[in-house]
């Protein structure tokens, strides 16, 4: 008998397909239909739309609070995507990464006196921060408000040396995503660059390199986070935000702080980098997973180099060898530290591979490589959190996604995903189907962000 026909799918349902990490089978597990909402889940694009509502922002709180940026200058400083090794920073691996579209944006106009007015679109509420330069709160101050961050810069600055004597009026907007794009990187960075630029002032203990940048400025911006806040904050954002160029990764090498760019291999049309906001609110990370897990990491290497004086300073620095030791002799005893050193040791010899295969094109290696490395922070790391593993186990339902993974600082904030191109609306349906019926508390408030390449720090004119 001949089998009979099947019914044509109707157009409005997709198919979405579970890939699993051993056998990479395709098993259909659902349909589910491709309407698109307009509440929470928006698929988002940033480009000129977003660039004018952002100088609108700043124009309307200025207008309101009474602050003079007419004529202004605007920074604009990017997020960050870290394609390896995350958490690697304030470990010792060499790191990869590329600044992303989703901006702090910092409308400024200097003052004739020393002090600084300064508010924030995303917190209008909290009214105008007003100080004289030099007389910030002491650390710890203000535990919970987003004002830490330019009292911080000036707190910095001072103890730097840095003489601050002019101030300004400024407001600030933001469109990043809460936890795993670096917004506070961005912003500590921004507001370094600003107060420098409005004194007349350049870094002094880092001359500028040929490309106008100097090493000093993510020291400082760093500062803001570890000294004034007292987040154990590593480097790695600042170094992929401040560096950052179109088009290009950003390879830094710990060991001479040297900084290379590393042109793609194919064209970048050809596949998406994906943000996947949950809509959960992390903590900073002083009240973090993170700061548990460095904490052990600094353990770990002060250990270690007790085990192997003169020749390991960080956990990057085992060899293959001293790493198989070390794994024989102290896993029973000091099984999180183990651990901790695995995942390190294990994305470090993965770090290569994923840098080849960026200089070839070969997106979905690189894609893969960022799975194993989000299985390691999930499984050996142990940095992520459930809302999170939750975006990823939907994302890599849909065929076309190469990779995915939590980005940032864990617990909370947002996972991140590499797609083929044509990808993105089945991975916005998929999300929009699926991650409200897993967490309902965040219908309206998770988003799923397509980013393009771009540089990290921009200076406006013209907009105000």
């Amino acid at each position: 008998k001949k089998k009979k026909k099947k019914k044509p799918i109707k157009k409005k349902y997709i198919y979405i397909y579970k890939q699993t990490s051993t056998d990479r089978t395709m098993d259909r597990v659902v349909t589910l239909q491709t309407h698109i909402k307009t509440g929470g889940g928006n698929a988002m694009q940033c480009g000129g739309s977003e660039e004018a509502k952002a100088v609108e922002n700043l124009k309307g709180l200025a207008r309101n609070l009474g602050l003079d940026i007419q004529g202004a200058r605007v920074r604009r400083t990017s997020s960050r995507f870290c394609l390896g090794v995350e958490h690697g920073d304030y470990n010792g691996t060499e790191l990869f990464g590329v600044g992303t579209d989703r901006f702090i944006w910092l409308a400024y106009k200097p003052r004739k006196d020393n002090k600084v007015r300064i508010a924030s679109v995303n917190f209008a509420k909290d009214g105008v921060t007003e100080w004289t330069l030099g007389t910030a709160p002491p650390p710890g101050t203000n535990p919970d408000s987003w004002s830490r961050f330019p009292h911080g810069a000036d707190h910095v600055l001072t103890a730097a040396g840095y003489p601050l004597k002019t101030g300004f009026d400024a407001v600030v907007y933001g469109n990043i995503p809460g936890g795993g794009m670096s917004r506070s990187a961005s912003l500590s960075i921004n507001l370094i660059l600003t107060l420098m630029e409005v004194n007349n002032m350049s870094p002094k203990k880092i001359p500028l390199d040929e490309n106008g940048k100097s090493y000093e400025i993510v020291e400082l911006a760093q500062r803001i986070e570890t000294d004034y806040i007292g987040s154990p904050s590593g480097y790695l954002d600042q170094i992929m935000i401040y560096y950052a160029r179109a088009g290009l990764g950003t390879h830094f090498l710990p060991k001479t702080n040297e900084v290379r760019h590393i042109p793609l291999g194919c064209d970048a049309s050809t596949f998406s980098i994906g943000a996947l906001d949950t809509g959960t609110d992390r903590p900073g990370l002083e009240k973090s997973t993170y700061a548990i897990r460095s904490a052990e990491c600094k353990k770990a290497a002060e250990m270690l180099a007790r085990k192997y004086p003169g020749q390991v300073e960080t956990i990057a620095d085992l060899t293959d060898e001293q790493y198989n030791e070390t794994m024989r002799e102290w896993r029973g005893e000091h099984l999180g530290i183990c651990e901790r050193i695995q995942y390190i040791h294990e994305a470090k010899g993965r770090f290569n591979t994923m840098l080849s295969a960026w200089k070839s094109g070969d997106i979905r290696t690189v894609g893969e490589v960022f799975r194993l490395d989000g299985h390691g922070l999930r499984d050996v790391y142990r940095i992520s959190g459930p809302e999170l593993e939750v975006m990823c186990d939907i994302v890599r339902t849909v065929p076309g996604c190469l990779g995915e993974r939590m980005l940032g600082g864990g617990d909370k904030g947002a996972s991140g995903c590499i797609v083929q191109a044509g990808s993105e609306p089945f991975v916005l349906a998929a999300v929009q189907a699926a991650y409200p019926r897993s967490h309902p508390e965040m219908a309206d408030r998770f988003a799923v962000h397509f980013v393009k390449v771009c540089d990290g720090v921009t200076l406006l004119e013209g907009l105000i």
